[in-house]
């Protein structure tokens, strides 16, 4: 693993430099220090041939603090009707060639994901990039329900990717469903942490709502103080002067927290 950083903002103003910090994978027993520091998959730039990840405010699920909660247990009630089976392949035994697969995902992206985010060259460059090892595919009978691209080594499984059939949305909330029993799965099988992406803006609020067990990168170290992360992902839509910490009205008592 090897971290660097780029520079980004300079406002002398407020004496802030700021530096995006990044980490290129080297192999894969990286792949639990990598996402344990706070990074996550940077796949927007299909010509960089490294698997690069970002460091960022991520969402993780610490399975020994899982457990379900009302909500899931009602929204599984809902999905109780699809009776759906869940395989795992690993991505290197997966027909990733496949004409359904592939019309699948990019038909749901298409719908689902926003300023042509993810297109045909994303979409092959994810798969092929050397970070995602395994794919799970959702049926029932033999309707194609959806997919979840993951990364898992040791106890590190990464939520990366979900494609979903979205007319199952107008019965029940498919996607939040798919994330939770991905969760189960990953504390059936071992795994102590799932990673489930970044946790920005309002969007983000359903997954500090549904899940226990939860912990955020706040740029130093794993929290759980997830009032502080509400009103975080509140705020990120509001103009800021400087950075959080010239923000605090007591900045001596965030430093005596910093582990």
């Amino acid at each position: 693993m090897k971290v660097f950083k780029s520079e980004f903002i300079n406002d002398y103003n407020t004496y802030t430099f700021s530096y995006a910090e990044y980490a290129v994978m080297e192999n894969s027993s990286d792949i639990t220090n990598i996402y344990s520091n706070g990074f996550l998959p940077y796949t927007a730039n299909v010509k960089i041939n490294y698997p690069v990840f970002y460091l960022a405010r991520s969402l993780r699920v610490n399975t020994s603090e899982f457990k379900d909660s009302s909500e899931n247990r009602r929204v599984d009630r809902k999905s109780g009707i699809l009776d759906t089976v869940i395989s795992r392949t690993p991505l290197a035994e997966f027909d990733i060639t496949s004409n359904e697969f592939i019309d699948f995902c990019l038909n749901y992206a298409g719908e689902r994901f926003s300023g042509n985010a993810m297109n045909p060259d994303r979409f092959k460059y994810i798969l092929s990039c050397g970070i995602a090892t395994d794919i799970f595919e959702f049926r029932k009978d033999n309707a194609l329900l959806g997919y979840v691209i993951a990364v898992i080594y040791e106890n590190t499984f990464h939520y990366w990717f979900s494609f979903f059939d979205s007319e199952y949305l107008n019965i029940f909330p498919i996607g939040k469903w798919m994330m939770w029993k991905m969760i189960k799965w990953s504390k059936e099988n071992g795994i102590k942490y799932v990673y489930l992406g970044t946790t920005y803006g309002k969007k983000a609020l359903y997954k500090i709502r549904d899940f226990k067990g939860l912990e955020f990168f706040n740029g130093n170290n794993w929290d759980n103080d997830l009032k502080r992360l509400k009103l975080l992902c509140k705020k990120d839509d509001e103009h800021r002067d400087t950075d959080y910490f010239k923000s605090l009205d007591n900045p001596n008592e965030y430093l005596d927290k910093i582990k």
